[in-house]
């Protein structure tokens, strides 16, 4: 790591992943410090949902407010750190980095490990936002950057840019200054693959089953950064899972959208990268092609929506249909003239013809109620759907006792001007440095179409899963969720790009059909990326509770956060050429 100065350095720069959520393995720090080398090893711990469950922490505590589960990890491996030379960076922060750095000096302090410990701050705009819990601007790396220069050992932030716990160190490391924008993209794209763990090594792959690899326990990766911004992922020797163009493609599709990803301090054009299998379990990363950054920056708004309850009814053997029909009338009308705002019903069929258990036997229709008024999601609705018990459907149960009901959050995102936001480094010695933003900035736009391949020669085709075929991974970003579809061959991309049209998604995937759908290409991925608006709203792509710009993460639908919408998409049957079979 280069001191004061940023002198500009040619080494490799190793960086390890140690966590990609709040709740990630406890033991991946001592993994990443024992299993290789390493330079800096990073945590991403927050995600739109943990800020507010930061927040509510620090209402009952304001001196809470950051990832405690850090803290711990620290208490068993900061002295191994510190042998090895590898500095830590980490957004644990949360709402309260000064606090979490303060709780490190005095962990190294009981250890006797002389580290030194910096923060970053100024993310937090909860003042600007009346009625949040949390608002908070996705920093970049300059803060990073400013307090490793300055010789921090630990460097703890609030809400940075995931990829920021890789660019950060990287332009620390390499002297990159604001205007060296391809080199800036690529690390993006490195950290973008780094920040979600083991979903870069064979977890959550879509292929998992097909090439023997064992993922029962996935390492954690590593990128090799180099000078130029080419990096080379991997993991360390002798650990689980897998690294290979197919895993890191689904981490590249993973919460992203169009050919523009942008930050704030560069968009990475991610329909410039480029992918090559380097040897086992190595990908290397080059061609990324990097952009001024906008002008603003992104700000996640959180606030207390409301209330929420969940009722499962298990519907068993006959009549399943009449059952479910019996049991919504008589609960609708025990509810009365005043039921909670939002009501959904969700029958899934699955039970089996001639069952030989009665598991097979059994389907489940499932009660979300939300309210901004606690009691009527409460009581009224768990004493209404127990009174049934003895006077309802034939084999009454339900798969728990229903409760008191719990609060949820809303999800916003907004933007404000990038140099409203006062993004701080506090060094270890105590001096604030303000990081100054991007001077030259770039309005976002749409990249366009995308460049398709020549179609597949027409020939025999067959019925089957397209997941035959085709990877596919999605998730959220607040109440919108992206399905990101690659193909691992050239004639099978091919036949992709032309067959899975918006048209054709929506057809495959009758909860879209309504909604807002966005296809975008990525050939160099052999990619298609979409982004479908309001699906995860539950409720059609509309919230009475959070409104018409709210993003509720209420768990109203069956998969609240699309996790599995790409495994879903990947079961429906279509006609595939015979010839990629």
């Amino acid at each position: 790591m280069t001191g004061p100065g940023a002198a500009k350095s040619a080494r490799v720069l190793r960086v390890g992943n140690a966590s990609g959520f709040y709740g990630d393995r406890f033991d991946a720090v001592r993994e990443m410090l024992t299993g290789g080398p390493l330079d800096v090893l990073t945590g991403d711990y927050l995600a739109e949902l943990t800020m507010l469950i930061l927040g509510r922490d620090r209402l009952r505590d304001p001196g809470l407010g950051y990832a405690r589960t850090f803290l711990r990890q620290l208490e068993e491996t900061l002295g191994l750190a510190h042998d090895k030379g590898v500095r830590i960076v980490a957004n644990a922060g949360g709402l309260n980095p000064a606090g979490l750095a303060d709780a490190v000096r005095a962990l190294a302090g009981r250890l006797g490990v002389p580290v030194n410990v910096a923060h970053v701050e100024g993310d937090d705009l909860t003042a600007r936002y009346p009625g949040a819990l949390t608002a908070n601007a996705y920093l970049g790396g300059g803060g990073i950057a400013a307090c490793l220069r300055a010789g921090a050992d630990i460097v703890v932030t609030g809400r940075v840019t995931d990829a920021a716990l890789v660019t950060g160190p990287a332009a620390a490391h390499f002297g990159w200054g604001p205007d060296d924008l391809d080199a800036l993209a690529g690390a993006v794209v490195a950290g973008h693959v780094l920040e979600c763990g083991t979903q870069a090594t064979g977890g959550n792959y879509a292929f998992f089953a097909r090439d023997g690899h064992d993922v029962r326990r996935p390492g954690f990766p590593v990128a090799e950064i180099h000078s130029d911004g080419t990096s080379v992922i991997t993991k360390h020797d002798g650990t689980g899972g897998l690294v290979d163009t197919g895993t890191v493609t689904a981490q590249l599709l993973y919460e992203t959208g169009g050919a523009r990803y942008a930050g704030p301090d560069v968009t990475a054009r991610l329909d410039t990268v480029r992918l090559e299998q380097d040897g086992p379990d190595r990908v290397r990363i080059s061609g990324v092609r990097g952009e001024a950054p906008p002008p603003t920056l992104k700000v996640g708004l959180n606030r207390l929506g409301g209330w929420r309850n969940e009722v499962v009814f298990v519907l068993t053997g006959l009549d399943i249909e009449a059952k479910a029909r019996l049991v919504r009338e008589q609960l609708e009308d025990a509810l009365g003239k005043q039921p909670p705002a939002e009501v959904r019903w969700e029958l899934a069929r699955t039970e089996n013809a001639d069952p030989d258990t009665e598991e097979r036997a059994a389907a489940y229709l499932r009660l979300v109620v939300r309210d901004p008024d606690a009691e009527r999601v409460g009581r009224a609705v768990s004493s209404a759907a127990i009174e049934l018990a003895l006077g309802s459907y034939p084999g009454f149960h339900v798969t728990a006792p229903p409760g008191k009901g719990a609060p949820y959050g809303v999800f916003e995102a907004a933007y404000t001007e990038a140099g409203t936001v006062p993004h701080t480094a506090v060094l270890h010695d105590g001096e604030r440095v303000v990081v100054p933003h991007p001077r030259v900035t770039r309005e976002l736009t749409d990249a366009g179409p995308g460049a398709l391949p020549e179609p597949l020669p027409h020939g025999p085709t067959r019925r089957a899963p397209l997941g035959l075929v085709a990877g596919a991974r999605s998730g959220d970003k607040g109440g919108d969720a992206n399905i990101g579809v690659w193909a691992p061959t050239d004639d099978a991309w091919r036949w992709l790009a032309h067959e899975l049209t918006v048209e054709r998604l929506r057809a495959l995937l009758p909860e879209t059909a309504e909604l807002p759908v966005v296809r975008h290409v990525l050939p160099h991925l052999r990619a298609l990326n979409f982004t479908v608006a309001g699906i995860l709203f539950g409720d059609g792509g509309t919230s009475q509770a959070a409104g018409p710009r709210g993003r509720v993460a209420a768990q109203a639908r069956f998969d609240p956060q699309g996790k599995a919408l790409g495994e879903w998409l990947r079961a429906r049957h279509v006609d595939i050429p015979e010839a990629l079979l």
